[in-house]
C-alpha cells in the first residue's frame, strides 16, 4: 500500500527550568493511505506530543531534537512555517481533545468552519458558507443552517465534538489526527462519534490516527495499533495481533484493565502498579522495567531492541529474545 506518513526516529524534548524532559525518545512508524492507526498508552506516554510534533504545534519550550517526518514524501521538519500552515487544515486536519477549549467561544461555529475554506480553498464567503452547512449536515448536526449561526456554548458536548470534526474535515484532508476525541463524552455519544469517524473514513477515503488510552475504542475503528510507553513505541501490530497475540507485558497490563461485560466470571480489574518513568531522567534500560512482573537484569541495564514477531508485528521486550525464559501471556486462560 502507498505510504502517506512516515516518521523516522523522532525525538522531542521540552526544555524547562528543571531540565530537559525527553517526551518522545525515538519513535518510528508509518501510515498507509486510507488506513486507521491507533496510538494507545497511559497519560504521559508521549502520544499527543508525537502528533503535535508531526503538526509542528509544540509549545515554546518544545523542540524536535532528531528525526524525519515525511508526509507524501515531503519532510515536514524541514519546510518553512508558511509552507506548514498550508499543510495544517488543508492536508492534515486535527480533532483536539477538549472542544470547549479548542473552539473560539466568541466566534460563531459557522465562522470557524468557513475560515479554513476561505484560506485554503480560496472560496468566496457565499460558497464557503454553503459548504460549511453541508459539512455540518455530513457530521450529523441537525438544522445546520440554524446551527451555523450559533456559538459553542449553545451546543451540547457531543455537538461541539461534531463541530470540531466538521472543522477538521472542512478541506477534505488526506489525514485526520484525532486526539482523545471521545474522552469527555458519555458512552452513547461516544459510540455515535466513533461510528461517524468510521463513516467519514469510508466516504472520504481519509487516513486516521486515533490517539487514546482506551483500547476498546481502537478495536472498533483501527486497522493497526501502536502501544506507547515512556516516550517510545513498545509494541506495534495489527489490531488482531495486539488483542490476541500481544507480546509486551505493558500491553498485557492495558488489556487486563479493560472490563469484559460478556465474561461469565466476575473478576476484579487489575491496574498496572507503580508510576510511569521520570522523563527528566529516562531509564537506560526498558522504561517499563520498574513496573514489570517479568523484569530481568538486562531489562534494567539495556533498552530492548524491536523483536520481529510477524511481518506487521514488533515488540520491544527482552522476553522475545531467543535465549529469554519462556513466559506465557496472563491473558491466555488455563484449560
Amino acid at each position: 500500500m502507498e505510504k502517506l506518513l512516515e516518521v523516522c526516529d523522532l525525538k522531542t524534548s521540552f526544555f524547562t527550568h528543571a531540565g530537559e524532559v525527553k517526551a518522545v525518545g525515538g519513535v518510528t512508524f508509518s501510515l498507509n493511505k486510507g488506513e486507521a492507526l491507533g496510538i494507545v498508552g497511559e497519560s504521559g506516554s508521549g502520544k499527543s506530543v508525537t502528533m503535535m510534533s508531526v503538526m509542528r504545534l509544540l509549545a515554546d519550550t518544545g523542540k524536535i531534537t532528531n528525526g524525519e517526518i515525511f508526509f507524501e514524501g515531503k519532510d515536514l521538519n524541514k519546510i518553512s512555517e508558511k509552507e506548514m500552515q498550508n499543510v495544517r487544515g488543508n492536508d492534515i486536519g486535527m480533532i483536539f481533545q477538549d472542544p470547549m477549549t479548542s473552539l473560539n467561544p466568541v466566534m460563531k461555529i459557522g465562522t470557524q468552519i468557513v475560515e479554513p475554506l476561505i484560506i485554503h480553498k480560496k472560496m468566496s464567503k457565499e460558497a464557503a458558507k454553503k459548504e460549511a452547512v453541508r459539512i455540518l449536515s455530513l457530521v450529523g448536526i441537525p438544522s445546520p443552517e440554524k446551527r451555523f449561526n450559533q456559538y459553542p456554548h449553545e451546543f451540547s458536548g457531543g455537538m461541539r465534538q461534531r463541530a470540531m470534526i466538521a472543522m477538521a474535515i472542512s478541506c477534505m484532508p488526506k489525514l485526520i489526527i484525532a486526539d482523545e476525541p471521545t474522552t469527555a463524552l458519555d458512552v452513547t455519544i461516544q459510540a455515535q462519534i466513533l461510528e461517524l469517524m468510521k463513516d467519514l473514513k469510508e466516504k472520504l477515503n481519509t487516513s486516521i490516527i486515533l490517539i487514546t488510552h482506551d483500547l476498546g475504542v481502537v478495536a472498533d475503528v483501527c486497522n493497526r495499533i501502536n502501544v506507547m510507553y515512556g516516550g517510545i513505541i513498545v509494541e506495534t501490530g495489527t489490531t488482531k495481533e495486539i488483542f490476541y497475540n500481544s507480546k509486551h507485558p505493558y500491553t498485557w497490563g492495558l488489556l487486563k484493565s479493560i472490563p469484559n461485560p460478556k465474561s461469565e466470571i466476575k473478576e476484579r480489574l487489575k491496574p498496572i502498579e507503580g508510576q510511569p518513568p521520570d522523563l527528566l531522567k529516562p531509564p537506560s534500560g526498558c522504561p517499563f522495567a520498574s513496573r514489570c512482573d517479568y523484569a530481568m537484569k538486562i531489562c534494567i541495564e539495556k533498552r530492548p531492541e524491536n523483536f520481529q514477531i510477524s511481518d506487521n508485528h514488533q515488540a520491544a521486550c527482552w522476553l522475545n529474545h531467543i535465549n529469554a525464559p519462556k513466559v506465557k501471556s496472563p491473558l491466555v486462560k488455563e484449560e
